[in-house]
C-alpha cells in the first residue's frame, strides 16, 4: 500500500477517513464533487438546419447571421421533411432460436405541414415505428434493427433537426399550476430569455396557442388532488414540447383515455401545428369520423407489415375498391380501415380468411408502393445551403438550475397537504401510542429494558416513515426527471442538491411533533439539552432514511418494485440495529453492515442522550446502577453523540451519491440504426429524390482505435473509451473489491481508494459524455 507521509499525515488520513465506512463514504464524496464539477459544456450544434428557416418570403436577412439563435422565434419553424426506407426490427428471444418481426421494411414519408397518422391494429407496430423515426427506440442486445432515415435528403443524425416528442403518458409536478410548469420549464431550457416580461410573454402566447387560457392557474393535479383535465393535460405536454420551436413533433397515441370531445380538440391542436409549419407525426388506434378527417396522410400497419402509406380521406378508400373491398355509406372511413386489416378471432375460418385477406393487401401495396406513396407534391419552400455556424446549445449555469430546481422542489413539497397531512397525523398519532405504552418511565431495574424497548421503536419508526414516503413518490418524479434531463434541460447534480435542501424545512417537522409528544409522555431525560439532541438525531436519521429510499427509487423501475425492495433492505439494517444483535456477537461477516445501518447509529445515539448521567434504584448487587454501566453491558458505549450523528450523515451522503451514481447509469439508451441489406438499396433508390449531391450516407461505424495506436492527443477521442470499456470495467470491480476489503479489514488508506475513485470515475465521465451516441 502507498505511503503519502508519515505518522503524523497517516493520522490526519485517518481522521478524515475514519473507519472502513467512512473511507469508502468519503470517496465516494470526492468521486462526486469531480463529476459535478466537471460536468460537459455545452453541445455544439449545426445552425443552418436548426436556427435557419430559409423562407426568403417573410425575409429572413440572410447576411452574416449574427443575433440569429439567441432565444426563441414566435412562427419560427424550420421544415423538415422525413423519409424512411426499409425499416425492419426484429426482437429474438433469450436462446436466439426464434424471432418476432415487429416492423418488416416499412417505407414512408412525412412532410412539414401535414399530419400523418400512423393507424393500425394493436400490436401492429405504431408505437415502434414512431420511436424509430425519433430515434427513441429503447435498446436491447435481442433487438436488431436496420434501414434508411433521412431528413431533408441527408441521413438521420440526433443533432440534425430540433423534435419534440409527447408521449403517452402525461408526468407532470402535481402541485404547480399550468402557467408555473410552463415559466419554469421556459426558463431551464431557453435561458436566452433573460427578462422576466419577455418569458410572460413568451409562455402567454403558448398558453393562447394551445387553448389553456381557462386553467392557466389551475394546479395540474394528479391521482390524489384533483386538477386540469385529461386534454388539458396532453395539451400541457405538447407546450412544453413547443418551447424550443421543434420542427417535428411525435405524438404516441395522444388520444388515449381521452373522452371523444377532448381527443378530438388535441387532434385538433396538433392539425393547428401541423398548419404552422411543423413535421406532425402520431400514432392512433381507431378514431372517430371527425377526427380521421383532420388527418392529411396516413400510414396503415398490421403485424409489422405496411398495407397503406399515402394521402388520407377518400384515396385509401378508393385504393382498397380496387380489390374489391368497399366502404359502406355512412361508415366511419376509419373502423373500416380498422376492420379490412385486422385479424378476425371470431372462429378458425375467420382467422385463415382474414389472414389470406391481409397477406393478399401486403403484397399488393409493396407492388405497388413506388407510385402510390404519398402523390402529393413536397411542400414549395425552398432550402437553401449554408456555410455551418456552431453555436451552442444553451443550458442555464450550475448555479440558475440549482435555484430554479430548488423553487420548483420546494413548491411542489410544500403545497402537498395530503401528504404532509398523512404524515403529521401518522407521526403525531404514533408518538401518543408509544408514549401510552412507555408512559412515565421510572428508575427501576425494569424500565432500562422500557427505555431501551422504546428507542429501539423510535429510530425504527422514524426511518421506516421517511422511507416508505419516498419510495412511494421518487419513482414517478424519477420519470419526470429523466424526461427532462434527455431534453437537457438541467444537469443531475443541482437536481439533487436543490432536492435536499427543499425537503429540510418540511421534513424536519414530522420528527420534531413526534419527538414534542413523545417526550414528555414517556419522561425521557428530563433536561431541555437532551429533548434538542434526540430530536437532532431523529431528524437526521429520517433524513438518512429518505435518501435510502431515493436510492432504492433510482435501482428499482416501478414504485411497487421499490415499496417491496425499501422495506426488506431496513428489515437487514433493523436486525443489525445493536437491540436484538450485541455487536460483540456478530459474525466477522456480516460486521460491516452494523457500520452501514441507520438504524444502528440512531439507536446508539439515543442510548447514549438518555443512559448518559443517568442513576437507576439498585435492588441488588449485580444490578446496574447508573446509564454508563448500561451502554457499556450492551455495547454502545465508547462512543459520542457527535460521532453518531456524524456517521448518519456519512450515510446520508453515501446514498445520495450511490443514487447519482444509479440515475447516471440508468439514463434512457436508444437503439441504433443499421444500414438494411444490400438487395434493398434498389428500393431505397426509389425514395431519393432527384439531386443525388444532397445524399451523403456516413452510416458506417468507424473502426475502434487500439489502445497501442492512440496517441496523447486521442485520449479526448470518444471512441477510446467506446473500445476499452471493459478496461474501465475491470479497474471498478478491483475497486470495488479493494473498498469491501477494507472495510472488514479496517486496512487501506482513504487517499488509496479515493485517487483510485476519481481515477476511474474520470474515466467513465469522458467515455459517457464525450460518447457521441450517448451509450454508457
Amino acid at each position: 500500500m502507498v505511503a503519502f507521509g508519515g505518522k503524523k499525515v497517516r493520522q490526519m488520513v485517518a481522521g478524515i477517513g475514519g473507519n472502513g465506512l467512512g473511507q469508502v463514504l468519503t470517496a465516494v464524496a470526492v468521486t462526486l464533487l469531480v463529476r459535478l464539477f466537471s460536468g460537459p459544456g455545452p453541445v455544439l450544434l449545426p445552425e443552418s438546419e436548426n436556427d435557419y428557416s430559409g423562407d426568403e418570403e417573410k425575409g429572413v436577412d440572410d447576411g452574416d447571421g449574427e443575433g440569429e439563435g439567441e432565444g426563441p422565434v414566435s412562427g419560427r419553424v424550420f421544415p423538415v421533411t422525413i423519409r424512411w426506407s426499409n425499416i425492419a426490427c426484429s426482437l429474438s428471444d433469450k436462446s436466439s432460436k426464434s424471432v418476432r418481426f415487429l416492423l418488416k421494411n416499412v417505407s414512408g414519408e412525412a412532410k412539414p405541414g401535414r399530419l400523418l397518422a400512423i393507424m393500425g391494429p394493436s400490436g401492429s407496430g405504431k408505437t415502434t415505428l414512431l420511436n424509430v423515426l425519433a430515434g427513441q427506440l429503447a435498446a436491447s442486445p435481442r433487438l436488431h434493427l436496420s434501414g434508411l432515415l433521412e431528413f431533408n435528403g441527408k441521413p438521420s443524425s440526433k443533432n440534425t433537426y430540433k423534435f419534440a416528442y409527447v408521449r403517452q403518458e402525461d408526468l407532470f409536478f402535481s402541485q404547480l399550476t399550468v402557467r408555473e410548469t410552463l415559466s419554469l420549464a421556459t426558463e431551464l431550457q431557453l435561458p436566452g430569455i433573460s427578462s422576466v416580461e419577455e418569458r410572460d410573454e413568451y409562455v402567454k402566447n403558448l398558453l393562447f396557442k394551445l387553448g389553456l387560457v381557462s386553467c392557466a392557474d389551475t394546479i395540474v393535479g394528479d391521482a390524489k388532488v384533483r386538477g386540469i383535465s385529461g386534454g388539458e393535460k396532453k395539451r400541457l405536454s405538447l407546450a412544453c414540447e413547443l418551447l424550443a420551436s421543434p420542427s417535428v413533433i411525435f405524438a404516441d397515441e395522444p388520444t388515449t383515455g381521452l373522452d371523444a370531445f377532448q381527443a378530438e380538440k388535441v387532434v385538433e391542436t396538433l392539425q393547428q401545428l401541423a398548419q404552422d409549419g411543423h413535421t406532425v407525426i402520431c400514432s392512433i388506434h381507431q378514431p372517430r369520423g371527425s377526427v380521421y378527417d383532420k388527418f392529411d396522410d396516413i400510414v396503415l400497419l398490421t403485424e409489422g407489415s405496411l398495407v397503406y402509406a399515402g394521402p388520407a380521406h377518400n384515396e385509401p378508400l378508393a385504393y382498397f375498391s380496387e380489390f374489391g373491398y368497399h366502404c359502406p355509406d355512412h361508415v366511419n372511413p376509419a373502423e373500416f380501415l380498422a376492420d379490412l386489416i385486422s385479424i378476425d378471432y371470431s372462429s378458425a375460418d375467420s382467422v385463415d380468411s382474414s389472414q389470406k385477406r391481409i397477406d393478399g393487401l401486403v403484397e399488393s401495396f409493396s407492388q405497388r408502393q413506388s407510385t402510390i406513396i404519398y402523390a402529393t407534391p413536397i411542400t414549395g419552400k425552398v432550402i437553401h445551403k449554408r456555410g455551418i455556424r456552431t453555436v451552442a446549445k444553451k443550458k442555464g449555469g450550475w448555479w440558475k438550475q440549482f435555484w430554479l430546481l430548488l423553487r420548483r422542489a420546494w413548491m411542489q413539497a410544500s403545497r402537498d397537504g395530503p401528504t404532509n397531512k398523512v404524515r403529521t397525523r401518522m407521526s403525531i398519532a404514533s408518538a401518543i401510542i408509544f408514549g401510552s405504552v412507555f408512559w412515565r418511565m421510572g428508575r427501576s431495574q425494569t424500565s432500562i429494558q422500557d427505555r431501551m424497548g422504546l428507542l429501539q421503536v423510535t429510530a425504527i419508526n422514524t426511518a421506516m416513515a421517511a422511507l416508505t414516503k419516498t419510495v412511494g413518490v421518487f419513482p414517478k418524479e424519477r420519470a419526470i426527471v429523466d424526461r427532462e434531463r434527455a431534453k437537457g434541460s438541467y444537469a443531475l447534480g443541482p437536481y439533487l442538491f436543490s432536492k435536499l435542501l427543499a425537503e429540510i424545512p418540511i421534513g424536519a417537522a414530522f420528527p420534531l411533533m413526534f419527538g414534542a409528544v413523545l417526550y414528555p409522555m414517556a419522561r425521557l431525560h428530563p433536561t431541555l439539552q437532551r429533548f434538542g439532541k434526540f430530536c437532532g438525531i431523529v431528524t437526521v436519521e429520517s433524513f438518512a432514511a429518505s435518501a435510502m429510499g431515493l436510492t432504492v427509487g433510482a435501482m428499482v423501475p416501478t414504485t411497487e418494485a421499490a415499496m417491496a425492495v425499501g422495506p426488506s433492505l431496513m428489515t437487514v439494517f433493523i436486525v443489525f440495529g445493536g437491540y436484538y444483535v450485541n455487536p460483540e456477537n456478530t459474525p466477522i461477516i456480516f460486521r460491516w453492515i452494523p457500520r452501514c445501518s441507520l438504524i444502528r447509529w440512531a439507536f446508539q445515539g439515543l442510548c447514549i442522550n438518555e443512559f448518559s448521567g443517568l442513576e437507576f434504584e439498585q435492588q441488588k448487587p449485580q444490578d446496574l446502577q447508573t446509564g454508563e454501566q448500561v451502554l457499556e453491558r450492551y455495547s454502545l458505549g465508547g462512543c459520542r453523540i457527535q460521532d453518531t450523528v456524524a456517521a448518519q450523515s456519512k450515510i446520508l451522503l453515501f446514498w445520495y451519491c450511490t443514487t447519482y451514481l444509479l440515475l447516471e447509469k440508468n439514463r434512457s439508451k436508444y437503439q441504433q440504426l443499421e444500414p438494411p441489406p444490400l438487395d434493398h438499396n434498389k428500393s431505397h433508390s426509389k425514395l431519393e429524390d432527384s439531386n443525388p449531391q444532397q445524399h451523403d450516407h456516413p452510416l458506417e461505424e468507424p473502426e475502434p482505435v487500439p489502445v497501442s495506436e492512440v496517441e496523447e492527443d486521442d485520449f479526448l477521442n470518444p471512441d477510446f473509451y467506446r473500445a476499452n470499456k471493459l478496461v474501465f470495467s475491470i479497474i471498478s470491480l478491483g475497486m470495488s473489491l479493494r473498498a469491501i476489503l477494507a472495510i472488514i479489514s479496517h486496512s487501506g488508506s482513504f487517499w488509496d481508494i479515493s485517487c483510485l475513485n476519481i481515477a476511474v470515475s474520470f474515466g467513465h465521465y469522458k467515455y459517457h459524455n464525450l460518447s457521441k451516441d450517448g451509450f454508457s
